[in-house]
């Protein structure tokens, strides 16, 4: 369990940890991969949400699985690109949240992902949590701590 203050330091008052959704770049579940594939180098994103016509989460698309399926022992088939749905080649396996999430379940599954995935009951993509707002936190909680309160080292317990 998190104590109470190092989540008030971890998470600043003004603003949430999550990004919202329409602050976060994503792709339709019917876009091509050459949609996918502008969007990812354009804006330098390595992973990006994938979405459906109503707004729930379907998965997560990258430039590696775009790689990867215009690839072949030979050669790289850059026509597939506008021909292949960004559905068919989504990583199905993602890390989400619920809206209502613990700060212990974001903090476990980011050690592995830059982002997870926000949704509400019903599926719907309400935004992201960033790696870097954690570290941010983190480093609050590192320059501020021990300004805010006194900090006394426990005896060790024996047995």
């Amino acid at each position: 369990m998190i104590g109470e203050k190092i989540k008030k330091l971890l998470i600043n008052e003004e603003t949430s940890l999550v990004k919202p959704a329409e602050q976060v770049a994503v792709v339709g579940i019917k876009n091509r991969l050459n949609h996918a594939l502008l969007l990812l180098t354009t804006d330098k994103y390595a992973v990006v949400p994938v979405l459906d016509d109503h707004s729930k989460m379907c998965g997560l698309i990258s430039m590696p699985t775009i790689m990867q399926t215009i690839m072949d022992i030979e050669d790289v088939h850059f026509e597939k690109l506008g021909e292949i749905e960004v559905g068919e080649v989504m990583d199905r396996n993602y890390p989400y949240v619920f809206e209502n999430y613990e700060l212990e379940d974001v903090l476990n599954r980011l050690v592995h992902h830059a982002f997870i995935t926000v949704i509400d009951d019903e599926g719907f993509f309400k935004g992201i949590i960033t790696r870097s707002e954690i570290l941010k936190g983190t480093n609050r909680i590192a320059h501020e701590f021990e300004r805010k309160y006194e900090v006394k080292e426990k005896e060790a317990i024996t047995h």
